[in-house]
């Protein structure tokens, strides 16, 4: 009896090796080998994540330090945090747009009303308002900002560009009203003795006792690593999947030693004269933000939501999202987070002109967002990218400001900085497609 002939494979079905490439490194691994291992398919596949933008700080801060050694010193790299965080915050904020595929172009201008309205309101010879109620008035300016561009954008159907860049104009006519306010017009600022301008000054200046630095770098350490420990505990326990045990100790290891390192910096004595130690708290709240929008886009449906807005809407209004809710608080969130942003800058200014350069600002929001590995096309995008980004534009600024470079070879190099993170997206979303092409067809 003749042997059946045997029939070709089936084109339609996937290798184990190409669905696996196609798959969080989380989902096939048992061991930190297989980890590593689905890892670097990822990366052949075009999901490079977080790497260029690792490679670039390291090949900046490289460069910069052979051509000038205090780009390394303590004093500088405490600048340059505090100089980056405008830039991490608002690209933070600029995250919550593009990550749906959309932007924001009035988050320099909105965020600056925002701080505008906090300073005025915290001046001792006018309003006299407690510093906690000014910031919470701030921010719920830019809230309604956001919720009204949002609505304009999900109920109108109107284009994000169109609707921002005319929030833009308006936020920016806005903010020089607010500045005409009080006695301080043009120019209220944060210097005085009064506890509530104190306050506001020190979100960027203030700095946290040395020895109160290393208790708080311990308790976030520990409440950090226990969180992470125990979630990928209690999911390992109900048999779902969970990184291998080995990567989240090497996890929580590497935030211990990125948390001494800080403290060490940061407890060096950084004034010429007199003494200046301890974490800013800038640090903190930078720190603390990212930790909270983390949360938000990884560990809750609302973020869930985000990415498959971003992904799909289509297929998420199918699934039964509601699109115009979650695009117009994406909105709001991203109006709130510039509001903080800027009051960060207000702090390092040490007040409020109509100098901001709220335009310039946001372009640094979207590039530092795009740098540091979300992709302007929607879908894919984190918190921490924009941290990154920030800090890789903020590297280029100091560096240069430190060489004595001119401001036009600042916005070069940011430029092409840019335009190879947009290329490297590119490419790799290029790469990602026809790798899942080539094995679906």
């Amino acid at each position: 009896m003749a042997e059946p002939a045997q029939l070709p494979p089936d084109p339609t079905v996937a290798s184990d090796e190409a669905v696996k490439a196609q798959l969080p490194p989380e989902v096939v691994a048992q061991s930190l080998g297989e980890y590593m291992r689905a890892w670097v398919s990822r990366i052949a596949a075009g999901e490079s994540g977080v790497l260029p933008v690792v490679a670039a700080m390291i090949i900046i801060g490289l460069v910069f330090t052979v051509l000038n050694p205090l780009f390394l010193s303590p004093v500088n790299l405490v600048n340059l945090f505090q100089q980056s965080a405008v830039f991490m915050v608002l690209a933070m904020a600029e995250g919550f747009a593009l990550v749906l595929g959309e932007i924001d172009l009035s988050v320099g201008f909105v965020g600056a009303c925002g701080a505008a309205i906090t300073v005025q309101l915290v001046q001792p010879l006018t309003t006299r308002w407690p510093w906690f109620a000014a910031i919470m008035a701030g921010l719920f300016f830019c809230a309604v900002f956001g919720a009204i561009q949002g609505t304009l954008i999900t109920r109108l159907r109107l284009p994000s560009f169109i609707v921002t860049l005319g929030g833009y104009l308006i936020a920016s006519g806005l903010f020089l009203w607010i500045l005409a306010f009080g006695p301080f017009s043009g120019y209220p600022n944060l210097a005085g003795e009064s506890v509530n301008l104190q306050v506001v000054y020190n979100l960027m200046w203030g700095s946290i006792d040395p020895t109160v630095s290393w208790i708080a770098a311990g308790v976030v350490v520990v409440g950090i690593g226990a969180s992470m420990y125990w979630s990928d505990h209690r999911r390992r326990s109900s048999g779902l999947v969970a990184p291998p045990l080995s990567l989240t100790l090497i996890k929580i290891g590497l935030i211990a030693v990125v948390a001494v390192v800080v403290v060490l910096i940061c407890n060096t004595n950084r004034a010429v004269i007199g003494t200046l130690e301890g974490v800013p708290w800038v640090i903190p709240i930078v720190l603390g933000m990212l930790i909270v929008w983390t949360l938000v886009f990884q560990r809750t449906k609302y973020g869930r939501y985000l990415y498959a807005i971003g992904g799909n809407a289509e297929a998420a209004r199918r699934a039964g999202v509601n699109l115009a809710m979650i695009r117009t608080t994406a909105f709001v969130l991203c109006s709130v987070t510039a509001g903080i942003a800027m009051m960060l800058y207000a702090s390092l200014l040490g007040g409020m002109s109509n100098n901001v350069q709220g335009g310039q600002y946001v372009l640094y929001a979207v590039a530092a967002a795009v740098i540091g590995g979300t992709s302007l096309f929607g879908g894919r995008g984190r918190p921490i990218h924009g941290v990154l980004g920030g800090l890789v534009i903020g590297g280029i600024y100091n560096g240069m400001y430190l060489l004595q470079m001119s401001i036009q070879w600042q916005y070069v190099v940011t430029g092409l900085v840019l335009l190879a993170a947009v290329t490297i997206d590119s490419l790799s979303r290029r790469g990602s497609i026809s790798g899942a092409m080539g094995f679906r067809f």
